[in-house]
């Protein structure tokens, strides 16, 4: 009955963590993120190497190989940043790490670096997947940010 007293829920709003170009992602060739096979989210064609935290939250995971991290936020969403595709396969070469597993960081903190150059001299695609993991716990994952992004700016929203 006074529904209109309570407070709008607007969502979660995961931030752009690299400064480039936001695509949809399923533009991903590759089917894994392309076809949201591990999420719904974004993708960035980065203009530089620099990556940040999207979120106020803890590093779930640095990988090995420094081509990826994922992220709990404090509201609970699990994000993966995937810097590349198949950059795997450079096992660390080209990439660094600022943090590691465990590091509590606020939205904006210094997560990898990257030489761009590196791994397109490698023949591969700096496009960066940018995955809400745990999609299926809300009632949508929307894309919110197109074309020229910053970093820290709004990239996706999440509707609870």
């Amino acid at each position: 009955m006074f529904s209109f007293f309570k407070k709008k829920d607007d969502g979660i709003v995961i931030a752009s963590p690299i400064k480039g170009k936001a695509i949809s992602i399923t533009e991903v060739s590759d089917p894994t993120f392309g076809e949201c096979m591990l999420g719904k989210g974004i993708a960035i064609i980065p203009e530089e190497g620099k990556v940040c935290s999207p979120v106020d939250g803890e590093v779930s995971m640095v990988f090995e190989t420094l081509h990826a991290v994922s992220l709990t936020s404090d509201d609970g969403v699990e994000i993966l940043i995937h810097v590349g595709l198949d950059t795997v396969s450079l096992k660390g070469q080209g990439y660094q790490a600022h943090v590691a597993n465990g590091d509590k960081v606020k939205k904006g903190d210094l997560l990898l670096t990257v030489d761009l150059d590196y791994v397109k001299n490698a023949g591969l695609q700096t496009v960066t997947p940018v995955v809400i993991c745990n999609t299926d716990d809300y009632k949508d994952v929307q894309q919110v940010a197109n074309g020229a992004v910053a970093i820290g700016e709004d990239a996706i929203k999440i509707v609870k």
